[in-house]
């Protein structure tokens, strides 16, 4: 029994990343995410609470591995500049992955206190990989260097995702320069 509940929660979860990285927050409801997945409306109400429910769950299985792919990148990089590009590249190297794209794809606003918290500190952890990097280069506030780097990172995803017709990999290289280089290229 448990392994089916396993199953179905694992075919849900999939279903909604379908959805989401498909058609965004409007596609996925339970009734689509019953459809997609052979259950009765009412069963999807027995795995999850709400549609944030959903959400939250899909980032405490998706961020993980995301994390792990950063942290493996970094890890083969043989110098501290190397290891920053690593970062860079490998986070948006993610933004086609649907895993990546479904997360994206909800509000932080429609989540409760308690998921926004879980992603702020998931995304903490992908912060701190890049500290030492960081002070390895002499920031004197690698921390704070660090959350900086990471919001140009959001920034090139966001701009990725809006699908306005420019090449993510000339974005990928623009946020890797501006992150090596600064806005002096």
């Amino acid at each position: 029994m448990a392994e089916h509940r396993s199953m179905q929660r694992s075919s849900l979860l999939d279903a909604a990343r379908s959805l989401l990285s498909e058609g965004g927050t409007e596609a996925l409801t339970f009734p689509a995410l019953a459809e997609r997945t052979g259950l009765a409306r009412s069963s999807v109400y027995e795995y999850f609470r709400s549609r944030a429910a959903v959400v939250e769950e899909l980032c405490a299985v998706d961020f993980p591995v995301w994390a792990a792919e950063i942290e493996a990148a970094m890890s083969e990089a043989p110098s501290p500049e190397a290891k920053i590009e690593a970062y860079v590249r490998s986070q948006l190297g993610l933004v086609g992955d649907r895993r990546h794209r479904a997360v994206v794809a909800i509000s932080a606003s429609e989540l409760d206190a308690g998921a926004r918290e879980k992603i702020r500190a998931a995304h903490g952890g992908l912060i701190a990989m890049i500290v030492e990097a960081l002070a390895a280069l002499g920031q004197k506030e690698p921390r704070l260097a660090a959350m900086l780097l990471q919001g140009v990172v959001d920034a090139a995803v966001r701009r990725i995702e809006a699908a306005s017709g420019e090449d993510p990999s000339v974005i990928t290289d623009a946020a890797v320069a501006m992150a090596l280089r600064g806005v002096g290229g």
